[in-house]
């Protein structure tokens, strides 16, 4: 942490600021410092830590997007942290060594160095590659190399302190000046400045700000620029950490080492201002920025130490960055960009990192002068300051019983009063800046998100989201549920994904933002299996979730049979409030599934075994490990696992249990897209509809188009239109009338239900004497009708073929899809059969068919 600040800019700071306004500036940086402190010894105690330091601590607690994006931040802070050092140690070195630029001037003995900006990045140059060749040589030397210049530096403070009090009052020439002339008296441009000594005078004299040009880049100062530079004295408190993976017991030595180091800096910075105040006047604090050497018992000393401390932080940044370049590199978060960093020597030391940080500080040296770039080291230190705290809160938040750190001596109000304190500093210091590295950052985390792999570290945003999802979900009461915010929440039964596709991305659509289920029953006895067999197929249904780009859960659960399986999904699935109340059922018939999870080419493959074809299907979607589709050649089990029996028993038990019930018809062939928006040249192109028959077909008798079912129907095919893709599509609603009744009676008043329930849809009247005289008939020749509840079991197969035509005629164009209405099944279930048959009838050649029942009201007028 001692670095260029405590030799070079302590003067600087109360000179510009003055005393009052120094110790509120070390008051806020060390408050920002110790709140980040806190966290970082509350992350590096919970665990093992590697190579990184702050970059791997906020990579595990965030994530690989978040820490990714600020691992990079971080290395460029260490970056430009290290030129902004070299830079001060090239300014002592001029000052003290350097020709005046002022031919005038009349040089010292010593000064013998060229001066002048090029002649300044020739000598930042080899400094730089002084730190790299002790980088190169690795950790260990730089390690020895620290503690030695560790010992130089506290001697040389010491003789700091001592001179103070030592040394007497005397007349220091300023920088450009070679003799003195005036005492300092010339208020235009002094040349001279005093050391009075300990004297009240002096003191009063610079405890208020007085800011002015600095005449090292005659820029304007103020509260912020002063206090940017000051802060990077505060910011080698990530130095023990980012030699993480170096330290012998990384969770020991960093809270100690780390709280010890901010402890001692704070106190030496506000003795080292206080005694500034007291001795030095105003001019030779503003006007001389290496004055400490001018007033030292021996001003080499002051030198020695100047050198010592920069050249020690420019390693430390140096060596800092290149580990977390490393480390990034090793994570493989930006790809090939950053493999070569991952190479490293026989010891271990990541050479190609160290010459790739070292190229890039390299370039931050053209800047030519250390105040010019203290911003933007500040505000990149800033950011990934707040970054470690807000690791440590989402931990906290997270409450993830994991998180259980040695170090005790944080909460999460200290995570939260280091953020705002980083967000307000580094906007006042450049709001310019902060944005853009902000968006940068944002930027990078967005990169990573869409092109990195999955990581395996853990998602601190799943702890987080599971933390307050239980949350909200326990104050989701069923008992306050209202039927004005009902909405569906589907239990969509897959029997084989691959054939499923269409139907799976239809209801998908359907669902407006409810809950959506994908349920598979798995036929097998639990007692006679080693181990569940469901727990190796999630990863493929939640791989073909992702695939379809659909918001749904899945569901598995194995059974002795299909129809206490489904009872089991109805009765478990969801949580609280978000429960299934529909179910949808694929329709049961005779037609052989399309598998649409392999190229559409691969479909006539021919393959002798069972063995063959799981291997081909395997081959040919690889992301999924589904069975090969019944009837598929060579299939283990050309048949069905359900029979018609059991399939309408399922759709009963669904409807005791007040569930509503869609049964879904020719959706294996389902496109959307080529639905909605066919080729030009297709017959299709045009208006698209979405076709709605409220009226029980089966039930002819039984004419009313406001039951719960019929409004049923009119709410899912309304909200169907009301999803982005089928928001062009047009309701037609077919409205069955006889002669005799009052046609226009029945359309004004359908007309005006649908006006209540402000839904758009054109009406159409279809005449259907002829159907009508057909079921009737069929009633006058049976005479067993009384022995069953249901009418259902009295319909001939003439009646359901000639309604079948007239859905198919009526509605031309054809529609994209039609919604029907489901009849309950028959009370005797001997007729299940007979019922199935007669829906098979009913909905032959209709292209894609949703057969609907409704249980609960869904529908208000009300606001």
């Amino acid at each position: 942490m001692f670095s260029v600040v405590v030799f070079l800019r302590i003067g600087f700071v109360v000179g510009q600021s003055g005393l009052y306004q120094a110790i509120a500036m070390y008051g806020v940086a060390y408050f920002i410092i110790c709140m980040t402190v806190l966290s970082v010894c509350a992350i590096s105690t919970n665990g093992a830590l590697d190579a990184g330091g702050a970059y791997y601590m906020i990579s595990r607690a965030l994530g690989p997007e978040f820490g990714g994006s600020m691992g990079i931040m971080f290395f460029l802070a260490n970056v430009c942290g290290s030129a902004l050092y070299v830079l001060g140690l090239v300014e002592a070195v001029v000052a003290t060594f350097g020709v005046p630029e002022d031919p005038t001037l009349v040089a010292s003995p010593h000064q013998v160095l060229p001066s002048g900006y090029w002649w300044s990045l020739l000598y930042a140059t080899a400094i730089a590659l002084l730190c790299l060749l002790v980088c190169l040589v690795g950790a260990h030397i730089y390690a020895k190399a620290s503690f030695l210049i560790f010992l130089v530096v506290m001697f040389v403070l010491g003789t700091i302190f001592i001179s103070f009090f030592a040394v007497t009052p005397r007349v220091v020439n300023l920088p450009g000046s070679a003799n003195p002339v005036n005492n300092g008296t010339d208020p235009g441009f002094p040349t001279t400045a005093n050391f009075t000594g300990f004297k009240l005078d002096t003191l009063l004299g610079n405890l208020w700000a007085d800011y002015t040009l600095d005449y090292t880049t005659n820029t304007m100062m103020t509260f912020t620029t002063v206090f940017a530079v000051m802060f990077n004295g505060c910011t080698g408190i990530m130095a023990g950490s980012n030699m993480s993976g170096e330290l012998k017991n990384p969770s020991y030595s960093i809270p100690r080492g780390t709280i010890t180091a901010v402890i001692f800096t704070f106190i030496i910075y506000n003795l080292l201002s206080l005694l500034v105040a007291c001795s030095c006047d105003r001019v030779l604090l503003q006007r001389d920025y290496s004055f400490l050497r001018d007033i030292n018992i021996w001003n080499p000393f002051v030198t020695i130490g100047v050198y010592s401390s920069t050249l020690s932080a420019a390693m430390s940044n140096l060596i800092g960055a290149s580990r977390i370049l490393y480390a990034l590199a090793r994570d493989d978060l930006f790809g090939k960009v950053l493999s070569p960093a991952k190479r490293t020597s026989l010891s271990g030391n990541p050479w190609v990192a160290v010459i790739m940080t070292w190229f890039l500080v390299q370039l931050v040296l053209f800047s030519g002068k250390l105040n010019t770039i203290a911003s933007i080291v500040t505000i990149f230190f800033l950011l990934v300051y707040a970054a470690v705290d807000m690791a440590c809160l989402a931990l906290e938040w997270a409450s993830a019983p994991n998180f259980r750190p040695t170090f005790r001596y944080f909460t999460w109000h200290t995570c939260v009063l280091g953020i705002v304190g980083c967000g307000i500093m580094m906007f006042l210091i450049n709001a310019v800046y902060a944005s853009a590295s902000i968006a940068f950052m944002l930027l990078l985390l967005l990169l990573i998100h869409y092109l990195s792999p999955t990581s395996s570290w853990g998602y601190i945003s799943q702890a987080l989201i599971f933390h307050q999802v239980r949350k909200y979900l326990l104050m989701l009461d069923v008992r306050k549920d209202h039927v004005k915010f009902w909405r569906p929440q589907i239990l969509l039964m897959v029997s084989n994904p691959r054939s499923s596709v269409g139907l799976i991305t239809f209801i998908n659509d359907i669902k407006k933002s409810g809950l959506y289920v994908l349920g598979h029953v798995q036929l097998g006895d639990l007692n006679t299996l080693p181990s569940d067999p469901l727990q190796s197929q999630y990863d493929s249904w939640l791989s073909l979730v992702d695939q379809l780009n659909i918001k749904a859960f899945v569901n598995l659960t194995l059974a002795d049979s299909v129809r206490h399986g489904i009872q089991h999904l109805l009765f478990i699935s969801g949580l609280g409030g978000m429960r299934p109340n529909t179910l949808v059922l694929g329709f049961y018939d005779d037609c052989l599934p399309n598998d649409k999870l392999i190229d559409p080419s691969l479909a006539t493959i021919q393959c002798t075994s069972a063995i063959e074809a799981s291997q081909d299907y395997e081959r040919h979607s690889p992301l999924f490990h589904f069975a090969p589709l019944r009837g598929f050649n060579g299939g283990q089990d050309d048949g069905k696992v359900l029979g018609p029996q059991e399939y309408v028993a399922i759709i009963a038990d669904a409807m005791k249990m007040l569930k509503n019930v869609v049964l879904a018809r020719y959706f294996n062939n389902f496109e959307r897209s080529q639905i909605l928006s066919p080729p030009a040249s297709s017959p299709a192109r045009g208006a698209v509809y979405v076709d709605v028959w409220p009226v029980n077909l089966l039930r002819p008798d039984s004419s009313s188009y406001v039951d719960t079912c019929s409004l049923f129907l009119l709410q899912l095919a309304c909200i169907l239109n009301m999803v982005r893709a089928w928001r062009k599509t047009k309701l037609r609603l077919f409205l069955c009338v006889e002669e005799g009744r009052s046609l226009r009676g029945s359309e004004e008043k359908l007309s005006q239900l649908l006006k209540e329930l402000r839904i758009k849809a054109q009406i159409y009247l279809v005449p259907w004497d002829q159907q009508v005289a057909l079921h009737w008939q069929r009633q006058e020749d049976d005479d067993c009708a009384t022995n069953f509840p249901s009418n259902t079991t009295r319909l001939s197969n003439d009646y359901l073929s000639s309604v079948n035509k007239l859905i198919l005629e009526s509605a031309q164009p054809a529609p994209a899809v039609r919604f029907l209405y489901l009849p309950r099944p028959p009370a005797d279930t001997r007729r299940y059969a007979t019922y199935l048959g007669q829906l098979e009838l009913l909905t032959q050649g209709l292209g894609p068919t949703l057969l609907i029942h409704g249980v609960t009201p869904v529908i208000t007028t009300d606001i």
